[in-house]
Parts: structure tokens; sequence; C-alpha cells
């Protein structure tokens, strides 16, 4: 094989939020008319930020609700469950996926994540921590669940769904060769890497890990605890960064609103691979991601878990 077929495909520039896609439209009902009673949700990382305000947004408007995250931080209500699980570690990610009860839910949402610290990170199974708990958690937690997501709902019912949060179509590819930050590190590389990796498990989803629907999400620029690792939890930089953030962009409560009808949009049926932008519009993929370059990215990944596994 020449050089040319392990050349990554070259950075586009693409914006930030994305590229909107504008000859296609998903209809969505809105909030206030939406019913989702029988409906049922789950969210990875659904303890705080993005993942805690769909969840309560889709509870609001009566959906059960399942929460997956380390530290449980709303009320008991009834229709909400929660499950405790460190991400961080990827034995633990791989013990959820199999003993979710994935069977039930029509939706998997997965918004757990960080940015890398600006000095390399490691777990105790030796893999880099933004991408072990912002993507290659996700990848272990989807090979034990997505073939059982939604198997036994009543006859009828659309093919599940699963919802990745990144930040799909922003040109980046990634460094497959080095996917663990261990050739030299710099922060925004190796987080470069989750956004590039939760990109294309969208992509390659229905063929890697078929039984579900794949769709992508870019939140922009919204005010959550996202950056406190990168920027110092509490530190100037850090409270500076979150106001001018939040004067920018929505509101997590904003972001759940408008992300909920999506989610559970009539619209989507029959489709995957789509991605959206934080007015749940479509946006485009990143150029250049072929089938050839993703499946190479997703080999390293897969080498990447089982290596983490022992």
């Amino acid at each position: 094989m020449n050089a040319s077929a392990h050349a990554a495909p070259k950075k586009s520039k693409q914006r930030l939020n994305g590229i909107v896609d504008k000859s296609l439209v998903i209809p969505t009902t809105p909030l206030d008319r939406l019913r989702l009673s029988g409906k049922r949700l789950l969210v990875v990382g659904g303890t705080n930020g993005l993942g805690q305000a769909v969840a309560q947004q889709a509870l609001a408007q009566g959906a059960e609700v399942t929460v997956v995250g380390r530290t449980f931080r709303d009320r008991p209500t009834n229709g909400l469950t929660f499950v405790q699980a460190d991400l961080s570690s990827m034995r633990e990610a791989v013990r959820l996926g199999e003993e979710l009860p994935a069977e039930t839910y029509d939706v998997a949402y997965f918004s757990l994540g960080i940015m890398a610290a600006k000095t390399r990170e490691v777990t105790r199974e030796g893999v880099e921590r933004d991408i072990a708990i912002s993507y290659l958690s996700r990848l272990a937690v989807l090979q034990g669940l997505s073939s059982r997501l939604g198997t036994e709902r009543p006859d009828g019912a659309p093919q599940a769904r699963v919802f990745i949060m990144g930040a799909p179509g922003t040109g980046t590819v990634g460094t497959p060769d080095d996917m663990n930050s261990e050739n030299g590190y710099k922060a925004m590389v190796a987080h470069m890497n989750t956004v590039a990796g939760n990109e294309m498990l969208v992509l390659a989803g229905a063929d890697l890990l078929p039984g579900p629907a794949y769709f992508g999400l870019n939140p922009g620029f919204i005010s959550t605890g996202i950056r406190s690792n990168f920027l110092g939890e509490g530190s100037v930089t850090h409270r500076m960064a979150e106001f001018f953030t939040g004067m920018a962009g929505p509101s997590t409560e904003t972001y759940g609103e408008r992300m909920v009808p999506l989610v559970f949009a009539d619209g989507l049926n029959g489709r995957t691979g789509l991605m959206f932008d934080n007015k749940a519009r479509v946006i485009r993929a990143t150029d250049g991601l072929d089938k050839e370059y993703v499946s190479r990215y997703m080999s390293a990944s897969q080498a990447l878990l089982q290596r983490a596994l022992g």
C-alpha cells in the first residue's frame, strides 16, 4: 500500500458550529406540544451541563429518563433513574454497556465529556484522560448496548436512536497514529482526537455497531463546566471564559429546549449519520472523511480500547 493511502485528509476550513446544509430540514414538534409519555431516554452524562438540560426537558414532557454519571445532582423524581458510573474507566464503560436495560430505551444520548488538561493526564488504564472520557467510553458502552437498544419495545416502534455530542462538521480529522497522545503532547491536539472520533463514530455507527440510527450534535459555544479541566476549576481565566461564552451562546436550558424535539422527531425515521448544530439545523460532515479513513480511525480506536482493557 502506498504512502498516500495512509495520509490523513487535509483539514478543511469549516466553522466552529459547522456549515448548515440548507437542502435538508428536519421538522420538529414545538416543545409546548410535545408529548413523550411512554418514551424512554438514556442520557450518559446526564447529571450535569447539557446532558442534564436535555434530561430535564425530556422528563418535563413526560418521558422516563435514566441518567448516568458519577454524582447525582437532581432531586429524586418519578420517572428519573440514576445509574452511577466512572467512565474514565474502560472496564466500567464496558460493564455499563452490557448491564444497562437497553432493550426498552428509545434513545441513547451521549454528552459526557471534558477538555484535555494543559499537562497530559492518564487514567489508571493508561489512556489519555480526555479521549477516555469524551470518546472511547462511548465506543465501549455502545459495543455492549447497540445491538440490544430498543429491541423489546412494542411492535411498530421506530428504529432506536443514538445521539453523540462532540463538534462534528468543524473540519477536525484527528491523529489516529497517536490517538493516545504519547508522541508529544498538546492539549488541543489531544482534544481534537475526541472531536474527530465522535464524528466518525456517527458516520461508522450503522456499519460498525448495527441496530440503532446514529446522529451527531455540535453544541458550539455554551457555558458549561467542560473547560474547567483545561483552564483550572474556578480560576480567573475560567470564570472569564464562562462569562463571555455565556454572553455569546445559548443557555444550557435553551439548548435542552431545542434538542428534545429533535431527539424524538418523526422526521429522523429512516435516516442515519446526520449532524446538527445548536439550533437543530442539519450541518455538513467534515470534508474528506471517506470510508477508508473512518475505518482506519475506528481500528485505531478499537486497538486503544483493547489495550486499556488488557
